[in-house]
């Protein structure tokens, strides 16, 4: 429940890299447990011992101490929430702003269909305590100046072990419910942050968003019916990095919710903002040339459409068991000192900063 890294770089390193590339802002994952366990316990965990219930007594005070080593401003009194801190703080100064997106509920590696994350009333997907950390969050992080937006989940998708859950809840009515009461009791707390609407199947699609058709029960998203409808955002996430053809993934993603940015089509009935945020691909010195890496990056920016890339990280504290995982399409590398393909920075993700933000 640690923004990764901190055992290799300083914060304020870590900061200066990605604002190096051009970009504006970070997406800051969160698990609910963090406020589950504030809630429960009356306080924040201390950072020592967070890494020790990940990690084990040894190597969690390792890489504790590794973590004191580059961020000498943390100390034996750090909470979770002060590395959170430190990171939007030094984020407002390099003028970088923060994208909180609620990833799980249950701390840990994301995602699949059976991690019991996957939809609402899902193993460890409590609807009320995930409403409660939304707007823990939206509160907490409006004194930082530049929390810019939320999401209100990482990827909603089938609990497929869970057929009971399926049949009765993983449609778009029960997505409608869910999403306009969470979006409605951020507003409430915290009417300046944008609020990001993710889609179904691993938020790969929201096709009946833009079109405005019906979601079964009755149910229609109309944007004018919130009140807030300027802070609404739609977001997606692509990975068909086998693609071949760039018309067709064009064509494809149009179909799977971009279209809500043409106002001038006519089966469009809800223009609204999209950002892709995620993508991302092997960072070596090849893939970057290839069609689907290529054509995002003549794409998004044509429709300047916001995107954010999976991933920074070049290593995890720990991930599906194994610690100090290497991520080889993270930016960075495995110690976080230097970019892990050069070549794919400086032919691929700089220009394309570039050519959104124009």
């Amino acid at each position: 429940m640690i923004p990764e890294g901190l055992q290799y770089s300083s914060i304020e390193n870590i900061v200066s890299k990605i604002k190096s590339l051009g970009m504006n802002v970070i997406r800051l994952t969160y698990a609910i447990e963090m406020i589950d366990d504030i809630y429960e316990n009356g306080s924040d965990v201390l950072l020592e011992q967070t890494f020790i219930n990940a990690l084990g007594n040894s190597s969690g005070t390792a890489v504790y101490n590794s973590v004191i080593e580059q961020n000498p401003q943390f100390n034996n009194r750090t909470t979770r929430l002060d590395v959170f801190d430190a990171i939007a703080s030094e984020c407002y100064k390099q003028q970088i702003w923060i994208h909180l997106d609620n990833h799980v509920s249950k701390a840990q590696w994301c995602c699949s269909e059976t991690d019991g994350n996957a939809w609402f009333g899902d193993t460890y997907f409590n609807i009320s305590n995930w409403q409660r950390g939304l707007q823990y969050m939206a509160t907490y992080g409006a004194s930082w100046g530049n929390l810019m937006s939320m999401s209100l989940r990482n990827e909603p998708r089938s609990p497929s072990d869970n057929q009971t859950l399926v049949s009765e809840s993983y449609n778009w009515a029960d997505w409608y419910t869910h999403v306009v009461t969470a979006s409605g009791l951020i507003n409430d707390v915290n009417p300046d942050v944008l609020i990001f609407f993710s889609g179904l199947s691993y938020d790969t699609y929201i096709t009946p968003i833009p079109s405005g058709e019906s979601l079964r029960d009755n149910y229609v998203f109309n944007k004018s019916s919130f009140t807030y409808e300027n802070k609404i955002i739609l977001e997606l996430h692509n990975y068909a990095n086998s693609a071949t053809s760039c018309s067709d993934l064009e064509s494809t993603l149009y179909t799977d919710g971009f279209s809500s940015l043409n106002s001038s089509d006519p089966s469009v009935v809800n223009v609204l903002p999209m950002v892709m945020t995620e993508w991302g691909y092997s960072q070596d010195n090849t893939t970057y040339q290839g069609v689907y890496t290529t054509c995002l990056q003549e794409y998004l920016p044509s429709l300047q459409a916001g995107w954010m890339i999976w991933v920074l990280a070049g290593s995890y504290y720990i991930r599906s068991g194994t610690q100090d995982y290497d991520e080889t399409w993270g930016l960075l590398n495995h110690d976080w000192s230097a970019w892990r393909s050069p070549a794919a920075i400086e032919n691929n993700i700089v220009p394309m900063v570039e050519a959104t933000l124009g």
